[in-house]
């Protein structure tokens, strides 16, 4: 639906959007290229709203639980697309020019990254282990993860500083594969209880909204620590996301069917609930690399939670679990470097005549996605962007 404030084209922020951010220690939501403050704009319709989100962090936003976050939305969508003169006058005093950075939005309190890529999960394995099946055994069976850190969870705009660790039997040093890994985070805002499991149809009531994100690796400290465990330090250094949490609401004419599961998933996992049509971009130096697709994941966010949560794990407010690395079938659809190249051995030919394997020092990552809006337009989900320093 349409404004009646003038907003810019192709910003991908329109009242059909509204996503969350943090800027100066205020909740505000872009529109067009402006930031609205949202206490601000709440204040004249709805002092109890307002007063919810007249706060330096999305947090008590997220635990206040899905009729809230309907209401909120709702009364700011009637704002800016009911012409009153109340409502003008709500807007207009509620208008910022961007200034400060973006904050990251919310206090991340814990994060755990999925495998739920099929084309991804095999192009790995064929390149990681070669003379093995290239998925492991459970992979169709559960939605595979492992768990980050909360504390290295960053807004995007922070430099990426080239991380240490152990490349080998007796090396140590800089990493010399640093890649990048296009992923779709999702922001929990209801908690679960301990002891009682998420069911996958009770997804929505529990994830607030998505971010884009960059789960950062470097691959040789990862090839050399995975065995048996898994990736630790190579994957733990930095994990960027987009500073703008878009709620589920935006997205729902984005949901689609998921690709077909065969075995069929255990009943916990059920419903599979949908996946989302979303279109990531990969930008090295500015230059398109990859386009993603997210619809073509093998696991949904409804099944990440449900497993997260299957032996009775909680989550809390300001949980981030994260899909994996997004890749579909296509050569310009692969979600890092790793498989770009095919583990380093055929490098990326940029536009400009520059090649690369890996990340070098200088270098600056942008992902962005957009994904269908109503009536046949699209909306955007701002973008993750890093620029990677020297290692100290």
């Amino acid at each position: 639906m349409s404004s009646w404030l003038p907003l810019p084209a192709n910003t991908g922020f329109g009242p059909d959007t509204l996503p969350y951010g943090v800027v100066g220690n205020r909740v505000v939501v872009p529109i067009g290229d402006q930031l609205l403050d949202l206490a601000t704009a709440l204040a004249r319709v709805d002092g109890t709203l307002a007063r919810l989100v007249d706060r330096p962090t999305l947090d008590p936003l997220l635990a206040a639980g899905r009729p809230t976050w309907d209401a909120v939305r709702t009364t700011l969508h009637r704002l800016l697309t009911v012409d009153t003169p109340e409502h003008r006058r709500a807007i207009e005093a509620a208008l910022r020019d961007p200034g400060a950075p973006p904050q990251l939005p919310f206090t991340v309190a814990d994060y755990a990254d999925f495998y739920s890529s099929q084309q991804h999960a095999t192009n790995v394995g064929r390149i990681f282990r070669p003379d093995a099946p290239a998925l492991p055994p459970a992979w169709k069976h559960v939605p595979i993860g492992y768990h980050g850190r909360s504390g290295t969870v960053v807004v995007s705009g922070t430099p990426v500083r080239r991380p240490r660790g152990i490349l080998g039997s007796g090396r140590y040093g800089p990493t010399e594969r640093l890649d990048i890994e296009a992923e779709v985070g999702f922001v929990v805002g209801t908690p679960s209880r301990l002891g009682e499991p998420v069911p996958a149809a009770d997804w929505g009531e529990h994830v607030f909204g998505v971010v884009l994100l960059n789960d950062w690796s470097a691959r040789d400290i990862q090839s050399f620590e995975s065995r048996p465990l898994g990736p630790f330090l190579g994957k733990s250094f930095l994990t960027s996301v987009s500073p703008w949490v878009v709620p589920l609401a935006a997205l729902e004419p984005a949901f689609v069917d998921p690709p077909a599961q065969d075995p069929r998933p255990l009943d916990h996992l059920q419903p599979a609930g949908p996946a989302l049509d979303l279109t990531l971009e990969v930008r090295l130096n500015g230059q398109l690399i990859s386009r993603p697709p997210a619809a073509a994941l093998y696991w949904t966010p409804a099944q990440q939670l449900a497993h997260l949560t299957g032996n009775g794990a909680a989550v809390r407010t300001g949980d981030l679990y994260a899909s994996g690395t997004v890749s579909g079938d296509a050569a310009d659809q692969l979600g890092c470097l790793l498989e770009l190249t095919r583990g380093g051995q055929d490098p990326v030919r940029l536009p400009d005549g520059t090649t690369r394997a890996y990340l070098s020092d200088g270098d600056t990552i942008d992902i962005t996605a957009t994904a269908p809006g109503p009536s046949g337009t699209l909306i955007g989900l701002g973008a993750v962007s890093g620029t990677v320093m020297p290692a100290e």
